[in-house]
């Protein structure tokens, strides 16, 4: 690390911040999340020690919060909604590893359990079923470019829904990217994902998640993955 990236670490190591996500074990490691003030708007710093992933590629470990910025990068470069990338860097300071993953706040965004507990009986149905589809299509583009979630809780999953005079406009983005990979087979990725999406889906009703399902299938076929 050049003197000029030490720098920028340390300076980011050391900003102080409310915990959103006290410091845990896991991973073999500790990782939590803290909130930062920001130029535009506030910042959401992953703060992790000894916290890696392993691979063929990696079998001494590498920082997770590396694996999650590409994953940003590659998510955005097919139009998905993700947090904007602000920082990321990694350092050893003997035998540990110490990692930061810096993105901006997802304004006006919710988590989708949290929408289900507070906003979802106040919108259209147009809008909520706008959602879903939206959602699905969403889901079907990470999946046909053989990208796995491998973390699909309805709290990952960020919604934005206004009610507007010419129709509801709808946005999602997903979040906690540190475990997404690729998959050869990306039905595989598909099937893993909506499998764990079901479990955790939070307050979705069956019927929602029917409509889901069809706009996920949807738009599989239309992208050539059946």
């Amino acid at each position: 690390m050049s003197g000029t990236a030490s720098q920028m670490f340390e300076r980011w190591w050391r900003a102080e911040g409310e915990w959103v996500e006290e410091a845990n074990q896991r991973r073999g490691g500790e990782s939590g999340v803290q909130r930062l003030p920001g130029e535009r708007r506030p910042l959401y710093c992953k703060r992790q020690c000894g916290h890696v992933h392993r691979s063929l590629c990696h079998p001494l470990g590498r920082p997770t919060v590396l694996r999650e910025a590409e994953s940003i990068r590659a998510f955005r470069a097919l139009g998905l909604g993700v947090p904007e990338l602000v920082y990321c860097g990694a350092r050893k300071q003997g035998d540990t590893w110490q990692a930061l993953l810096v993105t901006e706040e997802l304004p006006g965004f919710v988590a989708l359990d949290r929408w289900y507990a507070t906003e979802a009986e106040s919108v259209s149905p147009a809008a909520r079923g706008l959602l879903l589809d939206r959602l699905g299509q969403s889901l079907a583009l990470m999946h046909a470019a053989g990208w796995q979630h491998g973390c699909l809780y309805a709290k990952h999953v960020f919604v934005r829904v206004e009610e507007g005079s010419y129709g509801p406009m709808v946005e999602v983005a997903l979040i906690d990217l540190e475990k997404c990979r690729r998959r050869w087979l990306r039905k595989f990725a598909a099937r893993h994902d909506m499998a764990q999406f079901s479990r955790h889906r939070g307050g979705m009703p069956p019927a929602d998640w029917d409509r889901l399902l069809a706009a996920h299938s949807a738009a599989l076929a239309a992208l050539g993955l059946c």
